[in-house]
């Protein structure tokens, strides 16, 4: 039964988001399940089939890739009215989808373990080799300059600002994903953003140097 709801799942999601080019395609959703069944057998607590459903779906409601907060919160429900699952099981699942978000540093508090690890899934898919490579794709679909040395960092600042405030992607990293690091819930994905990390933190380096001509 439920290897025939992942089944369905997966066709839903790869239909909504197969080839999305913002950085949350499929391939991002198989990378996030990946991370978190990963810590999930690290860690050795959490539901897998809640975990495995919850990463699958997790970008289905995101307000950057629907019409409105309400046309994707709308999504995910219908998606799950649509199938067998105890009503228990479908709250589960939409409480991990609505409180794993980074807004700018104003998500929620994540209360369950299954939610936990699918917050360090999703979160180490945006740093890295991979979480670099995602940022330009947005960047550069949102219309952002790659980089501009007049626009000051944001420390503070609103979810509304967050999203729709004048920034770069080069002061992405900044403001989110040098964060995320010590953000992490779990033994596992802290090891794991370790190397990510240095990754970032490397990249920039060398982009400052060949900025300025040094090397």
């Amino acid at each position: 039964m439920t290897k025939d709801i992942i089944k369905v799942t997966e066709a839903f999601v790869k239909s909504e988001l197969g080839e999305d080019s913002t950085g949350h395609d499929w391939y991002h959703i198989e990378r996030v399940r990946n991370n978190a069944m990963n810590i999930n057998k690290a860690e050795k607590t959490g539901d897998p089939f809640i975990i495995d459903m919850a990463a699958l779906l997790h970008d289905i409601p995101d307000e950057k890739l629907n019409d409105s907060v309400e046309c994707g919160k709308n999504k995910l429900e219908k998606f799950l009215e649509s199938i067998e699952l105890e009503v228990s099981a479908k709250l589960h699942i939409m409480e991990i989808i609505n409180t794993i978000s980074y807004k700018g540093g104003h998500g929620k508090t994540v209360s369950t373990m299954e939610a936990k690890i699918v917050q360090d899934a999703d979160r180490l898919d945006a740093i890295g080799a991979i979480g670099i490579a995602r940022t330009f794709a947005f960047g550069g679909k949102k219309g952002q300059l790659i980089y501009d040395p007049s626009i000051q960092t944001r420390v503070q600042m609103t979810e509304t600002e967050y999203r729709m405030g004048k920034s770069s992607s080069i002061h992405h990293f900044y403001e989110k994903l040098l964060k995320l690091k010590d953000l992490m819930n779990t033994e596992t994905a802290k090891k794991m953003a370790e190397s990510r990390q240095e990754m970032m933190e490397t990249f920039l380096v060398q982009f400052y140097n060949e900025w300025d001509g040094i090397s």
